[in-house]
């Protein structure tokens, strides 16, 4: 992978760097859907931000930006296969899209690039789901180096036994989260197992915070609690507080929302992992007008968004990036 930070200003001011290939110009503007979360899914909410302010490029240039979201997570694979082939079915310039469950949706994704649509990979899949498919590149965080990364810092802060909780088992982004936890725990000595919970938990607080609860209290060896999301983080915090073991488990989660941002600056939470969902929104739908517009491109791949860790020792200038509206 390349870095250059000139390559990043270029490209949070809606520039790009040119690239070899050239693609039909549009004529009026580029037509871009974007795959994503639901629209009351807090994270998605920042990536949906992200897309729709590099929206207004495309906008003013006579394009549009379509977003398109499940209306639940409990048929993820499936449903998000159906929405790339209704992008497909409305002639688009461009496409994004999450690979959240390759065997599910590599079709939809082929069946765009075989249609000759620019494809970009983003938040969850990799860059090897962009190599596989054919996409253009990949923009997100690497769920198993961000995985490798947290059971890492669990083990330097004294961790030995990390359950990680996963509310959408089969998704294969928060099965790499999970394995990477465990990868990163046993390269330091530890250990670390999933909790898996039905996908209809998801969304349900007082569902997970039982389950996690039961697991906690049917093993007191348990001293490290990962979530595979903030909002189940939430949940996590409860069921902490309610099965009493507050001072000996250490609590992180995967993103962030108010309450871990809240709980790391009062010291009830050890760490979050950022992948910054505000850039991948925003970088995918910039970087995709460039292209369908003037044949524009950029020779990193991937570009990586993640992870980083918020903790007690950055949480000020995290909050402070809350307020302006970039995290």
């Amino acid at each position: 992978m390349t870095t250059n930070k000139g390559l990043w200003a270029a490209l949070l001011a809606g520039a790009a760097l040119v690239g070899a290939t050239v693609p039909a110009i549009a004529q009026d503007g580029a037509d871009i859907f974007v795959i994503g979360g639901k629209s009351d899914d807090p994270f998605w909410s920042i990536v949906k931000r992200g897309a729709e302010d590099a929206g207004q490029v495309v906008t003013a240039q006579g394009g549009t930006v379509t977003w398109l979201g499940p209306q639940n997570y409990d048929n993820l694979g499936a449903d998000a296969a159906d929405l790339i082939r209704t992008a497909i079915s409305q002639n688009p310039d461009a496409i994004v899209a999450p690979n959240w469950v390759p065997e599910a949706m590599d079709e939809a994704f082929k069946a765009a690039v075989e249609a000759g649509v620019p494809v970009i990979v983003y938040n969850a899949g990799g860059m090897a789901a962009s190599d596989r498919l054919g996409a253009m590149n990949y923009i997100g965080s690497d769920d198993t180096e961000a995985g490798r990364a947290g059971g890492a810092y669990f083990a330097e802060h004294g961790a030995t036994n990390v359950v990680c909780v996963n509310t959408i088992p089969g998704a294969a982004s928060l099965e790499a989260r999970c394995a990477g936890i465990a990868e990163g725990m046993a390269a330091n000595g530890g250990a670390s197992t999933q909790l898996p919970l039905p996908a209809s938990s998801f969304g349900n607080p007082t569902a997970v915070a039982q389950a996690i609860k039961a697991a906690l209290l049917e093993d007191t060896t348990i001293d490290g609690l990962i979530t595979i999301s903030a909002g189940d983080a939430d949940s996590a915090a409860i069921a902490v507080s309610q099965a009493g073991v507050g001072e000996t488990v250490a609590l992180g989660t995967f993103d962030m929302n108010k309450g871990t941002l809240d709980r790391i600056a009062a010291g009830d939470q050890l760490f979050a992992i950022d992948q910054q969902p505000y850039l991948q929104g925003y970088l995918a739908v910039s970087l995709l007008n460039g292209y369908v517009n003037y044949g524009l491109d950029v020779p990193t791949a991937p570009i990586l968004t993640g992870p980083g860790i918020v903790d007690s020792t950055n949480i000020a200038a995290t909050l402070a990036g809350v307020a302006a509206g970039a995290r």
